[in-house]
């Protein structure tokens, strides 16, 4: 299912993730993943894509992305994680692989599949035991998504990133707390639909 063969196109979406090489670690602490967001947004910015879902985990990350008109998501996933092992590196004063290959894509074309991957995304830290509740977890947009997140600024990136993620949530789930008890969900896999099950335990094998 996923692979590196995926046509890119405009108003599409895509699961797009990698993890570390040998599932070694890629963020270490905060600076980390506040660098590799840092970059993710520039080059999102630069390459007309839409980054709607995200989570950050010790050893691997998962986005869901939307090409906007003449967007490059794949040239925005070359620069960012580029960008980042090699900054990872000097930091360290590490010469290697930080990455398993190259990202790994999937186009999402059916809606369930898109629901459901969202719940995926942000339900990753407590499916591997790094938070008890998916707000808690500080390194994905999913308290944005049900306005958990406390905000003491708010420049206009941040707004129009705001609009668009409150516009997904409102298209694809009616509201927060619908999408709020869709997550809560996900440890109730009698709720998941049968054709769905293949799609996530690939999706959970990392394939």
């Amino acid at each position: 299912m996923p692979g590196r063969n995926v046509q890119f196109a405009a108003g599409c979406y895509y699961h797009l993730y990698n993890r570390g090489a040998n599932r070694s670690t890629i963020f270490t602490n905060d600076d980390d993943y506040q660098d590799f967001l840092q970059r993710l947004r520039r080059n999102a910015l630069l390459n007309a894509t839409t980054v709607v879902a995200w989570c950050l985990m010790p050893n691997h990350f998962h986005l869901l992305a939307r090409q906007e008109n003449e967007g490059r998501p794949a040239r925005m996933m070359q620069c960012t994680c580029n960008g980042y092992a090699q900054a990872f590196n000097r930091r360290r004063r590490h010469s290697g692989t930080l990455f398993q290959g190259r990202y790994q894509c999937i186009l999402v074309d059916r809606d369930e599949y898109l629901r459901h991957l969202c719940r995926y995304i942000h339900a990753n830290p407590v499916k591997d035991g790094f938070a008890f509740a998916p707000e808690l977890w500080p390194y994905s947009n999913y308290a944005d998504w049900v306005d958990e997140r406390r905000r003491i600024w708010l420049d206009r990136e941040v707004a129009e990133r705001q609009a668009v993620e409150q516009a997904f949530v409102a298209e694809f789930f009616g509201c927060a707390g619908r999408y709020r008890e869709f997550v809560r969900a996900w440890a109730e896999r009698k709720q998941m639909p049968d054709p769905l099950r293949e799609y996530v335990a690939a999706l959970e094998r990392g394939e």
